[in-house]
């Protein structure tokens, strides 16, 4: 078999089997026990399940305290994501697919421009409203885990 890794932004909250049988509005089944602890847990597309606490924990982390490859996974769903470290208010970044510029230098040397003229970048938002347009992260940012999603 080959091995896969899912990356996903969901909604959760505490929810027993018991509790999300309920909030269904069906039976447990007898071979099931409504005391074990788990997770109702809510997709893009508005699809619920439930969860057991043990899987859920495997599989997601909170969004206040992701790893710098997390944030990038969570740009690239279009997602605005910060460090809560970051000293500068309203501080953000996000990718941007394509952008659009204007320059006083000669690009005539270009002579053939096919389909996208730029390529996706990542872009912050600096605390003077500003956008620098190709972000570059330290050494610092790439490793810690206090990233966030901004809404």
């Amino acid at each position: 078999m080959k091995r896969y890794i899912g990356t996903k932004i969901i909604k959760a909250k505490p929810m027993t089997r018991g509790e999300y049988n309920h909030y269904r509005g069906w039976d447990i089944p007898e071979n099931e026990n409504p005391e074990d602890n788990g997770y109702l847990v809510e997709y893009s597309d508005g699809y619920q399940s439930w969860s057991p606490e043990k899987q859920f924990k495997d599989a997601y982390r909170e969004c206040d305290n992701m790893t710098f490859g997390l944030a990038i996974e969570a740009m690239k769903h279009g997602l605005k994501v910060a460090r809560s470290g970051w000293n500068g208010k309203g501080m953000f970044l996000f990718l941007a697919e394509d952008i659009e510029f204007t320059t006083k230098a000669d690009l005539s040397c270009v002579s053939e421009l096919k389909g996208e003229l730029t390529l996706p970048s990542v872009v912050m938002k600096t605390a003077d409203n500003h956008f620098c347009i190709g972000w570059l992260a330290s050494q610092t940012d790439m490793i810690a885990e206090d990233w966030n999603i901004v809404d």
